[in-house]
């Protein structure tokens, strides 16, 4: 859709423009924000994707989830189904760099978890609406697996990531909250 291309150039334009001490204090708060967060607390297993900028920062989270005693899990894409899974990640050096420059978990050193043991998933996105739509990044992939996935989900942006309005399709399924650097916004709960 044309209309989608436009959008997630204009706002991957928006999000270039941030110099790098903005970005790592606005994703510091957001950080701080979500460990604040119940679905945080509450959650063992929290799945979550490698950000690359002009991503909000993951590393910390993932980080802070270690420390907390929490499993990590994170997206392995496999574009001929276009379907995606999670694997545990116990280490950054257990990641591989695949198409578009995304890291993903190594098969070999990583084990796959199915989605009714992820207590929450935050799920990436370009920009969001007030209600929880989210433009994503093409694929599709989250949407899918979302239609098989029944517990918590949040995603994380600058506030410069919220928007009026999206064009949202049947198959688009929202996120109960949006954790940005200035609130949490609970859309679905």
């Amino acid at each position: 859709m044309e209309e989608k291309k436009i959008l997630r150039k204009k706002i991957i334009d928006r999000l270039s423009s941030i110099n790098k001490p903005v970005y790592e204090q606005l994703s510091y708060q957001i950080a701080n924000q979500l460990f604040q967060d119940k679905y945080w607390k509450e959650a063992s297993t929290v799945g979550v994707t490698i950000s690359k900028q002009p991503e909000v920062d993951t590393y910390q989270i993932i980080r802070k989830a270690w420390e907390q005693g929490k499993r990590i899990v994170v997206p392995k894409c496999l574009p001929k189904t276009r379907e995606m899974v999670f694997r545990t990640l116990h280490r950054f050096d257990q990641l591989e760099s695949v198409y578009y420059g995304l890291l993903e978990p190594i098969e070999s050193e990583t084990d796959e978890v199915s989605p009714n043991e992820i207590d929450l998933i935050i799920v990436p996105g370009l920009a969001f609406t007030e209600n929880g739509y989210r433009l994503g990044f093409g694929g599709g992939y989250y949407d899918r697996f979302l239609t098989k996935y029944n517990c918590h989900t949040l995603s994380l942006a600058f506030h410069d990531q919220i928007v009026s309005k999206l064009p949202v399709e049947d198959h688009d399924i929202p996120v109960s909250k949006i954790i940005t650097d200035e609130k949490i916004k609970c859309v679905n709960e």
